[in-house]
C-alpha cells in the first residue's frame, strides 16, 4: 500500500505564502465585512489552513468612515472598556467612535471573530485599517477584493 500519497500537509511559517489584499468599507454593512475580513486573516479560504499557524493574507481596509451599521445600533450600541481604576469603566457608542477614530470600529469589530490567544493577537497585526482612500502599502502591491 502507498502510505505517500495520503498524507497531511501542514502549512508553517515558511512554507505559508501570504498575500496583501485592499477591501473598500465603503457602502458596507459592519459585521458581514468584519467576518469576511476575520476569515481572510485567519486563512480559513485556503486550502492549506492550518489551525495553530498564521497562514492567513494581510488586511488593507480604506473608508472605513463610511461603513454602515443596521438598525439603531449607531445609537444603542456600546464599546466598554476600564481604565483598570475604581469607577473607571468608560462607555462611547459608534456614533461618538466614528466622529474620532472611525478605523476602530472595524478594529473592534474584526478582534472579536478572532481567537483570543497569542495567535489571535499576532493575527490581529495583519490587519490595516484607515478611514480615507489612502494607504501607505503601495509597495506590496495588494490586490482589490470585493466581498
Amino acid at each position: 500500500m502507498n502510505t505517500l500519497s495520503y498524507k497531511t500537509v501542514s502549512a508553517n511559517k515558511n512554507t505559508v505564502n501570504k498575500a496583501w489584499i485592499v477591501v473598500d468599507a465603503e457602502g458596507e454593512i459592519l459585521g458581514r465585512l468584519a467576518s469576511e475580513i476575520a476569515k481572510v486573516i485567519r486563512g480559513k479560504h485556503k486550502p492549506s489552513f492550518t489551525p495553530h499557524v498564521d497562514c492567513g493574507d494581510n488586511v488593507i481596509v480604506i473608508n472605513a468612515d463610511k461603513i454602515k451599521l443596521t438598525g439603531n445600533k449607531l445609537g444603542d450600541k456600546t464599546y466598554v472598556r476600564y481604565t483598570g481604576y475604581p469607577g473607571g469603566q468608560r462607555f462611547v457608542s459608534p456614533k461618538e467612535l466614528m466622529a474620532k477614530h472611525p478605523e476602530r470600529i472595524i478594529e473592534k469589530a474584526v478582534r472579536g471573530m478572532l481567537p483570543k490567544n497569542r495567535l489571535g493577537r499576532q493575527l490581529f497585526k495583519n490587519l490595516f485599517v484607515y478611514a480615507g482612500s489612502a494607504h501607505k502599502h503601495e509597495a506590496q502591491n495588494p490586490q482589490p477584493v470585493k466581498f
